[in-house]
C-alpha cells in the first residue's frame, strides 16, 4: 500500500487541537464513538500505522488524542475504513488510467513507426546521425542501405523522433563497430 496519501485521510479527520505524541506500538486505538478502530503496528516517530483488521492505515501522530484508556481518533472504524477504501479505489484507477495512457502512447509510436517504414525512407541513428535508407522490409527485419552496404537490423530497433524522422535506436559508432567498420 502506498503511504504517500495518508495526508488526505488526517485531513479528513477534522481533528481539534490535541497535543502529539508518540503512539506505543500494541496500543489500542479509540474512535470517537468509544470503540476501538485497531491496532498500533508501527510508529516511525512521524507517522503510525493502526491495523483495523482489514487495513493498515498510516496517520500522522497529529492526528491522535489522549484519553484515560489509551491514543484517540476523531473518527469511528467504519469512517476510517470507508476514506481507505475510497484513496485505494483512487490509486487503482489512477494507476489504470496511467497503464492505459502509457499503453496508448506505445500503439500511437508502433503506428508512427509503421507509417515510417517505407523503402527509401531516410533513418538517422539515436545521436543523430545520418545512416542511411530503408532499402527493404522483411518479416521481423529491416533493411537498411548505408554507404551502399545493406544492414539488416530487427525492426523493434527502429522509433520516430519528436519530428516524426524514422531513427534506429542505436548510435552510429555501434552500428558501424557491428558492420565491421
Amino acid at each position: 500500500m502506498k503511504f504517500g496519501t495518508y495526508l488526505a485521510a488526517a485531513a479528513a479527520l477534522a481533528l481539534a487541537p490535541m497535543a502529539a505524541q508518540a503512539q506505543d506500538v500494541g496500543a489500542t486505538v479509540l474512535g470517537n464513538d468509544g470503540n476501538p478502530i485497531g491496532t498500533v503496528t508501527s510508529n516511525d516517530g512521524t507517522t503510525a500505522v493502526v491495523n483495523t483488521g482489514t487495513y493498515d492505515v498510516p496517520l500522522p501522530l497529529e492526528s491522535f488524542g489522549t484519553s484515560e484508556a489509551g491514543p484517540t481518533l476523531n473518527i469511528t472504524k467504519p469512517q476510517l475504513e470507508d476514506m481507505m477504501a475510497q484513496q485505494l479505489a483512487a490509486q487503482e484507477a489512477a494507476a489504470a488510467e496511467a497503464a492505459a495512457a502509457q499503453a496508448a502512447a506505445e500503439a500511437e509510436m508502433a503506428a508512427a513507426v509503421e507509417a515510417a517504414l517505407v523503402p527509401g525512407a531516410a533513418v538517422i541513428t539515436a545521436d543523430a546521425q545520418e545512416l542511411g535508407t530503408v532499402d527493404e522490409l522483411l518479416d521481423g527485419n529491416v533493411v537498411v542501405s548505408v554507404d551502399g552496404d545493406l544492414v539488416t537490423l530487427p525492426r523493434n530497433l527502429f522509433a520516430v523522433d519528436a519530428e516524426g524522422q524514422l531513427m534506429a535506436l542505436a548510435n552510429l559508432a555501434d552500428i558501424q563497430a557491428a558492420m565491421g567498420g
